[in-house]
């Protein structure tokens, strides 16, 4: 398997980041969402390498194969291990895709780093650009939310992994959009994370500003969201982001959930390959 030291833990242990590296040609890094881990990439990571692209999935600190240290899961430190990955496998000329918790990880980096290695980025159902509602960000989610969330798991976190799973794809007595499988398989990926990643990432998630960050994002952006999206709404986040990004293009997946890289995975793969592939970014579309 394949690892690379992305820092080291409070007692300094190396702290080892699993990566899976599919194809050739231009390099594609996608970046996993909370809680699951690169796994969850699976219908892109077996799509894309078939048209002419390098595919580099890794597993955040904390989840899937990757070490599990006790602290670190702060939106800098995560920006650093994404550096760490760009860096050891000396990638150059990279389209980061983020999905949800992952879309942070890809703005944070391009504010501390800039973009070099970067030549355009795909923001998916992501977080951005500030989902904890306060004074100055009056359509974010009440932080009741939040405490309740985290209350659930520390509490029962197999019940509560069970239960996210169902709205972050959009089930309900008249709509199962994903086998019961598919709720078994993810609830499988969200559990192998660390009690301590999964309680650490949710609080960094939520309460990361994102607002400031999103003005260093200066490469051709495509964001993709579902106008369903109970997990991350899409008018407070990807519809913001937008506005806040001048040089974006936006998708909006009209009807879909939360977890739109499995629900629509053949539409999502065809936007990700028009993007990545041409000089000129897709036009703001509704589907």
């Amino acid at each position: 398997m394949s690892y690379i030291q992305a820092g080291t833990g409070r007692n300094g242990e190396p702290v080892n980041l699993f990566y899976q590296d599919w194809g050739t040609g231009n390099p594609v890094v996608l970046i996993h969402g909370w809680p699951l881990s690169h796994e969850m990439w699976e219908y892109q990571l077996t799509e894309l390498p078939k048209h002419g692209l390098r595919c580099i999935a890794y597993d955040r600190r904390g989840f899937g194969k990757s070490s599990k240290p006790w602290d670190g899961y702060d939106y800098d430190t995560l920006a650093a291990d994404l550096k760490a990955v760009l860096d050891e496998l000396d990638l150059q000329n990279v389209t980061l895709v983020g999905f949800s918790m992952g879309g942070g990880e890809i703005v944070r980096y391009l504010s501390r780093y800039g973009s070099d290695r970067v030549s355009k980025i795909v923001l998916v159902s992501a977080v951005t650009p500030y989902m904890l509602k306060t004074e100055d960000n009056p359509d974010g989610v009440d932080q009741s939310v939040f405490d309740e969330m985290l209350e659930k798991m520390q509490a029962d976190r197999a019940d509560f992994l069970a239960s996210f799973g169902k709205q972050f794809y959009g089930v309900s007595m008249l709509n199962h959009p994903v086998s019961d499988s598919h709720l078994k398989w993810d609830q499988t990926l969200a559990l192998l994370g660390s009690p301590q990643a999964t309680i650490e990432c949710a609080k960094a998630f939520s309460s990361t500003d994102f607002r400031s960050d999103l003005a260093a994002v200066t490469v051709p952006t495509l964001i993709i969201h579902g106008d369903a999206d109970q997990t991350v709404p899409f008018e407070s986040s990807g519809q913001k982001t937008h506005e806040l990004i001048p040089q974006s293009q936006l998708l909006v997946y009209e009807g879909e959930p939360h977890g739109l890289y499995f629900t629509q995975k053949d539409e999502l793969n065809e936007d990700l390959l028009s993007f990545i592939t041409s000089n000129t970014a897709v036009t703001e579309t509704t589907y």
